[in-house]
């Protein structure tokens, strides 16, 4: 198939959840003889990354324009070419699947979560998430929800019925550690956070409660956001030693981070899926995770929830025994070998861009 996807900033992955999806699903899908192309954002050299190709076009850089604005001229360049199918991300962009579609290009949109929630949205932006979750019920060939809950949502709301396809993580540790040791941090004696850091993802409220923690384990915050230079502000203004803020970081240096951390934190309020918590679990972190009805689904029995107590759950996580956080880390690695491979996100996405095209 010649499948086009757009919705992200692009790969290589260098922002969030949607770009790291985008580039694992992409080189995997062109390993199995289909013809990618990916629209990014972000211009560079390259026209093409392990594989895929990769198509280039402004955008308007402003918090409530980016996102639509880039979908909208990417979606007017794709309907002077010819695909077989076009996977767009974002709910914000399900006006745009309607467009293809009636060229005949069968479109499938991943709504991620319910962005509305967030709190950096000003009303106009959360009623345009609300309009278009409508939109997405009827406006694409096919509704890809990543999260049980997010799938039962739109079920109970619209009546719509989606395709539920989660996220996808690697598993298993990788040995070098020469980037973490760059940042001050010790293999196996650190806490980590890593989010996009923006208010609803709570990194101040995790770096509060670590203050409180007794401990010599240090804290990693890792995350950036392009519009919440304020929050970010408060995250940094800390005379904490323990407290390790290098900003956002990607690639090796990221898996090295959490293959080797002793403990990982996952703070977020909204999303489906929530990418770096499958992330940690699949290094085999012992993983606290705010309890919300989507990351208690991704996380089952092999990781364990927090509310009112972060504190304590701290406490409890950096004294506990090496041996109690292997078993821990193991049982989480196994789990999302089993529900959340890579491999198998792939599979779910191949047959069903494969069922809209009516190509075996």
């Amino acid at each position: 198939m010649r499948i086009a996807l757009l919705g992200t900033r692009g790969i290589p992955a260098r922002y969030g959840g949607f770009e790291t999806f985008a580039e694992e699903l992409s080189v995997r899908l062109t390993k199995r003889g289909h013809e990618v192309t990916v629209y990014c954002r972000e211009r560079t050299p390259e026209r093409e990354y392990r594989g895929v190709r990769l198509r280039y076009l402004p955008t308007i850089r402003h918090k409530y324009l980016d996102t639509v604005a880039h979908t909208g001229l990417s979606t007017i360049d794709l309907l002077l070419q010819s695909f077989d199918a076009v996977l767009y991300c974002n709910a914000a962009n399900a006006v745009f699947t309607l467009w293809p579609r009636l060229r005949g290009m069968p479109t499938a949109l991943n709504v991620d979560g319910l962005e509305r929630h967030r709190k950096k949205w000003n009303y106009i932006a959360k009623t345009w998430y609300l309009v278009s979750e409508w939109l997405a019920t009827w406006c694409c060939s096919a509704v890809i929800t990543d999260a049980a809950r997010i799938r039962d949502y739109y079920s109970d709301r619209y009546g719509k019925a989606s395709t539920f396809i989660p996220y996808g993580a690697e598993t298993g540790k990788v040995t070098a550690t020469d980037a973490i040791r760059a940042l001050g941090l010790e293999p196996g004696k650190y806490v980590l956070y890593v989010s996009r850091m923006e208010p609803e993802n709570n990194a101040l409220m995790v770096r509060n409660a670590f203050e409180k923690v007794h401990t010599n384990f240090k804290l990693a915050l890792i995350g950036d956001a392009p519009y919440a230079q304020d929050y970010i502000s408060q995250v940094k203004n800390t005379t904490d030693p323990r407290v390790v803020i290098p900003g956002a970081i990607y690639g090796e240096e990221y898996r090295q981070l959490q293959s080797h951390c002793s403990v990982y934190v996952q703070a977020t309020e909204v999303g489906g899926t929530h990418p770096a918590l499958i992330e940690a679990m699949g290094r085999g972190a012992l993983v606290l995770y705010l309890n919300t009805p989507e990351s208690a689904e991704a996380a089952g029995d092999a990781a364990v929830p927090f509310e009112n107590d972060l504190v304590e759950k701290l406490q409890w996580a950096v004294d506990v025994s090496e041996e109690e956080r292997a078993a821990w880390g193991s049982r989480a690695m196994q789990r999302i070998e089993k529900l959340y491979s890579w491999e198998l996100v792939t599979d779910a996405y191949e047959n069903l861009l494969c069922k809209l095209t009516s190509k075996p």
